[in-house]
Parts: C-alpha cells; sequence; structure tokens
C-alpha cells in the first residue's frame, strides 16, 4: 500500500504477508518471521529493522556518521533532517537442521522480486566492503580502522555459506539493496536448498522456497511515527 500526498516518501517497515498468502509449509510467526517447517527442519526469513540492527550492534550505532554499524547508519541523520534512510534491506536467515544429515544454504542463489517483477541479489561481503571504501579516505587512520571494523562485523554476521549437519543451527544476515519506495509488495526466493547428497557432497535433492512480506510506503513531509520507530 503506498500513502500518496506531497512531500517524500517514507518506506514502513517489512511484515509478513498473511499465512494464507504463503507457501505450503509455511509458518508466520509473531517475531515477523516467516519459516518453512517440515520434518523438523526449520529455514526462517525475519525482516530487521534499523531499530533492531541498531540495538543489535549498539556500541557501533551510536557515533553519528562515525557509526561502524555495517548495515545502518547508526544514529547519523542528515543535516536538517529528523529521519534516518535506510542503507540496506536485511533479514535474518535462521536454519535448524534436526532432520537431514547434513543440509546447506548457497547465498547467491537467494533472491529478492518485487511485486512489479523487478529482481535483487543479495549483496557479497566484496560488494558492501567496496561501498565502504569511499569512507576510507586514502586509508587515513581512523577511517581506515573504522573500515575494518565494519569487515569484520561483515564476516562475523553475514550468512556463512557452509554444511549444516544433523542438529546444528546457523543463522546469518543476507543484506540486499534499499527498496525503491514503490515496492510495497515482495518475495524472497531461497532456491536450490541442498537436503540430499551423494558420496561427493554433491546435492541430489533440493527444494526451492519462497516468503512473502509487504510493507506500507507514506508520504509527506515527516515520517508517520511507525516509520521513525523503523
Amino acid at each position: 500500500m503506498v500513502a500518496f500526498g506531497c512531500g517524500r516518501y517514507f518506506p514502513g517497515p517489512l511484515q509478513p504477508k498473511p499465512g494464507s498468502e504463503q507457501g505450503e509449509h509455511m509458518v508466520v510467526h509473531d517475531d515477523g518471521s516467516v519459516a518453512y517447517v517440515f520434518e523438523r527442519l526449520d529455514i526462517a526469513i525475519r525482516p530487521m529493522t534499523d531499530a533492531e540492527l541498531n540495538r543489535s550492534f549498539a556500541t557501533r550505532s551510536a557515533d553519528g556518521p562515525l557509526s561502524t554499524n555495517p548495515f545502518t547508519f547508526g544514529d547519523w541523520t542528515p543535516p536538517g533532517e529528523s529521519f534516518t534512510p535506510q542503507r540496506f534491506t536485511v533479514f535474518l536467515l535462521r536454519v535448524k537442521n534436526y532432520a537431514y544429515p547434513k543440509v546447506k544454504i548457497d547465498p547467491s542463489r537467494i533472491e529478492l522480486r518485487s511485486a512489479s517483477k523487478r529482481s535483487y541479489k543479495p549483496l557479497t561481503f566484496l560488494e558492501i566492503s567496496e561501498y565502504y571504501r569511499a569512507y576510507a579516505l586514502a586509508w587515513a587512520g581512523n577511517y581506515y580502522a573504522r573500515m575494518r571494523e565494519r569487515e569484520d562485523l561483515l564476516r562475523l554476521h553475514m550468512y556463512a555459506d557452509k554444511m549444516i549437519f544433523s542438529g546444528q543451527e546457523h543463522e546469518g544476515f543476507i543484506v540486499f539493496p534499499p527498496m525503491p519506495p514503490d515496492v510495497t509488495e515482495l518475495t524472497v526466493h531461497v532456491n536450490d536448498v541442498a537436503v540430499r547428497f551423494n558420496y561427493a557432497d554433491e546435492p541430489v535433492e533440493t527444494v526451492n522456497l519462497t516468503y512473502g512480506f509487504q510493507r506500507e510506503v507514506f508520504r509527506g513531509y515527516q515520517p508517520p511515527a511507525t516509520v521513525s520507530a523503523r
């Protein structure tokens, strides 16, 4: 839904579409996540708000333009503004494998699609690192140190491409570019989830999962409270 009027666009937080609009074996949870639950395999995706990401990295989000939270602008606001724009679109991908000997999700096979059929691939560590190199100011002193701190956090918290063996859980962030303001409905496609392998660890059985989300986009001169708290 887009609320029309004069002024600028202010996107609200992503919310799951109703369970009736999700696929088979999909469960919508109260925390805003959507989970594929089948035979004790649980693969959940949850959209993260900037406020949640800032709380998760509180000490790296409270230094204005020098904040080193790699997923948001921290507590910085543009001069003369009261609203912090969204730096990236971030989802938490969480896998609980109590069903198969091993499971594997390649994050490069994940895709975000808008209702208007535009497609977005996740940003890689290298792409986000290159994005931040512009802030390093010729690798000078503290600027370089802040970039390295961001890189360390990205390595620790982005979803890693690894085997998840029986009885294990694994989670990490999937990072996309910020969505244009006209995107109010989207799906996240987790493609080629490998659940069975041959002797050479090559997938012989895969599943494709689709998660549906939506948001409101407001237009005006100041963001509504629901957006300010995003």
